[in-house]
């Protein structure tokens, strides 16, 4: 797929694994739109760092995507910003634990939701300009999906949910939309913090014995949209081999 000058609409893009994603993307000559709920400050700097380098090539839209009138906005927002989107990259995520006994509902609709139903909902109302302009999409989902994270359930859950998803979206809209994923292992600490305790014994069951950068990620995204024509329904694990030891 020659990606110079598509249309990539990435959510959670002001931060992290979003905004390197944004920024290696953009720097193969994509246009970037960048979704952001609470970060504004970021997602405009990022913005504007990104039109510096070429003018007009980078747009914000705000969102809370747990709100589907707003979901419908930014999927609208998305096709009018250039030429339709031709890239989904489905990233925002929420991230925290809950003992299964203390799961509230609005912790199952939260999680779920930005998880699992906003994915599913931006890529069926993108269906078709995807369609029209055979484009793909690429769900973060994470190394977890499989096994589940002890302690945070319903996460687990939601991004379990994701990589079906991933899976069945590819049946049904091929052969005109790839649909793919990336599943992170450690990429950066958590934003709460862990002992240095903690942090070695996570190391320790790490093949290579270090944690990955958001820039990993982007790679794999990068492949999936840019050199992999012939894949689809697919998750690759960037992990640094942390589930050969699950």
């Amino acid at each position: 797929m020659e990606i110079s000058q598509k249309n990539v609409l990435i959510t959670g893009a002001a931060k992290r694994i979003g905004a390197a994603c944004a920024r290696l993307l953009h720097s193969e000559g994509c246009n970037v739109i960048l979704h952001y709920r609470s970060s504004k400050a970021e997602a405009l700097q990022l913005c504007n760092e990104l039109n510096r380098q070429r003018s007009d090539s980078a747009k914000v839209i705000h969102a809370d995507l747990l709100k589907m009138d707003e979901l419908k906005s930014v999927a609208e927002a998305a096709s009018a910003a250039w030429c339709g989107v031709d890239v989904l990259v489905n990233n925002a995520s929420a991230f925290y634990p809950g003992v299964v006994a203390d799961v509230t509902e609005r912790h199952w609709d939260e999680l779920m939701g930005i998880n699992l139903k906003a994915p599913f909902f931006l890529a069926t109302l993108l269906a078709g300009t995807l369609t029209n302009n055979k484009g793909c999409i690429v769900n973060i989902s994470d190394i977890y999906a499989e096994h589940g994270l002890r302690g945070y359930p319903v996460y687990s859950m939601g991004k379990a949910g994701l990589a079906a998803m991933t899976r069945i979206l590819a049946k049904e809209l091929g052969p005109a939309v790839r649909v793919n994923g990336v599943a992170p292992g450690a990429i950066i600490w958590p934003e709460n913090e862990l002992s240095e305790q903690a942090k070695q014994e996570i190391l320790q069951r790490i093949i290579l014995k270090r944690i990955g950068e958001p820039l990993d990620i982007a790679k794999a995204v990068l492949f999936l949209v840019k050199y992999a024509d012939y894949i689809t329904g697919q998750i690759i694990n960037v992990d640094g081999g942390r589930t050969l030891s699950c």
